[in-house]
């Protein structure tokens, strides 16, 4: 338990502080007594309020000690002796003590992809009894195409307003040794786009935790298994296997995955393409039990969602009633198989909607790393897609969502059209209207 870890930590250094007195300097005193207060503020912190009483007397008179000695008691060296007497007693107790809390830090870098995450600090953060949950954005840079750092961005003022977060330096996560650390990006620095700051990888973070668990930040299309072949299904997991084989999954020390059936196909990439080829070894690291996208798609619902006055002006007809909305998607993948066929596709597509915009409201949400993919990978295309963009953007018909929502585009729209990408398996839960758009050259869309 990292909260009693640290704590006991604290008791020793104030019992061997007391140990090498006298004489007894005030500048000490005030030291060891600040040392004393941090760690009645960490128990107290760490346990329930009914746990703590246990402790609570015992550092109230080792405080009022200390405060003697520092006055110049006459009897200093019996308070120091039962000092050191209850000091080792309180270390004793404290190791015997179960009922700590366990820390858990969750590391997100995009407050855009917090939805693969929301639901299980929900779960923590409302465990009170037993958990203390952070949440720590973490800084990260956009890359060039030379693969240096072009910009960085920490997206702490992002979060939901509901989401309590903290500054990421404010805390030491190597001293702080968390119980738990959750994170969402795969990639340390294999990501061409963007890569989080080095400290934050998962080849260090997990050596920093006890238990470094890692959950995708995207979903994949549901594998089939039934009337397959053992060649085509090792065909199929091939397929996804860049997605299963990325620094986090090797390094996490538990993988949460959207369904038992994909956990299946981690297990069968994992055994065949590295060192351990044990199946037991990763059943125990990979569990199948659902993503927490799938909770926030399910669980929002429109009259929740907090639209800006500029959408609404967009959305609404001139007799009040809301238009159709349609979420206009682009994918990565696609934009890099197919990009400058992309960017006159979008063209063509603003141009048919446009021409609906009485009864048709287009909600245009490109992936969130859209223009740092651009810029990184595909830099010959920034000033033509800036253009697109501006263009968009300044006729004012449609809505641009660069947010960091991507449930509220889901909830609120009432059709899907665009690209594959891991978005269309999560609309597919809505039950909405999805339509996969073609790279025809003439006509329709």
């Amino acid at each position: 338990m990292a909260i009693k870890e640290r704590l006991l930590k604290q008791l020793q250094n104030i019992r061997d502080g007391l140990r090498a007195m006298p004489p007894f300097h005030s500048r000490d005193l005030t030291a060891m007594r600040n040392v004393l207060v941090q760690a009645r503020d960490l128990c107290f912190q760490g346990l329930s309020e009914k746990h703590f009483a246990n402790y609570q007397d015992t550092y109230d008179g080792l405080l009022l000690a200390v405060d003697q000695l520092a006055a110049g008691a006459p009897d200093a060296g019996e308070i120091v002796s039962l000092c050191s007497e209850l000091l080792q007693y309180m270390m004793t107790q404290t190791q015997k003590e179960n009922a700590f809390k366990k820390e858990i830090f969750f590391l997100p870098y995009k407050a855009s992809m917090w939805d693969s995450l929301e639901s299980v600090w929900k779960a923590a953060a409302e465990d009170k009894e037993h958990c203390i949950a952070y949440v720590m954005p973490i800084p990260y840079a956009d890359l060039t195409p030379e693969h240096t750092a072009a910009e960085w961005h920490c997206e702490r003022e992002l979060f939901p307003k509901d989401v309590p977060t903290v500054d990421w330096e404010d805390f030491n996560l190597q001293e702080v040794h968390p119980d738990v650390i959750f994170i969402h990006n795969p990639y340390d620095e294999y990501n061409r786009v963007t890569s989080v700051e080095s400290r934050y990888y998962s080849s260090k973070l997990k050596g920093q935790t006890d238990k470094l668990v890692y959950i995708p930040y995207f979903v994949l299309a549901e594998p089939e298994f039934e009337g397959k072949s053992e060649e085509e299904i090792e065909t199929m997991e091939e397929g996804i296997a860049h997605f299963v084989t990325t620094p986090a999954v090797l390094n996490a020390h538990q993988v949460i995955v959207q369904s038992e059936e994909m956990r299946r196909v981690y297990i069968d990439v994992l055994t065949r393409q590295t060192n351990q080829k044990e199946s037991t070894f990763w059943e125990k690291r990979i569990l199948g039990i659902g993503s927490p996208k799938y909770d926030k798609v399910t669980n929002s619902r429109k009259e929740d969602m907090e639209i800006p006055a500029e959408w609404m002006r967009i959305i609404k007809k001139q007799d009040g009633t809301w238009k159709t909305i349609v979420f206009y998607n682009m994918s990565l993948q696609e934009l890099l198989n197919h990009p400058r066929e992309s960017l006159k596709k979008a063209e063509n597509v603003f141009e048919v909607f446009k021409e609906y915009r009485d009864k048709v409201a287009l909600l245009w949400r490109p992936h969130p790393l859209f223009l740092a993919t651009v810029r990184s990978m595909i830099p010959e295309l920034l000033s033509e897609y800036e253009r697109i963009l501006l263009s968009y953007r300044k006729d004012g018909w449609g809505i641009y969502d660069d947010s960091g929502d991507l449930v509220r585009a889901i909830t609120l729209s009432d059709a899907y059209y665009g690209t594959w990408s891991s978005v269309v398996y999560l609309y597919e839960k809505t039950g909405k209207p999805i339509m996969i758009q073609s790279f025809a050259e003439e006509g329709g869309m």
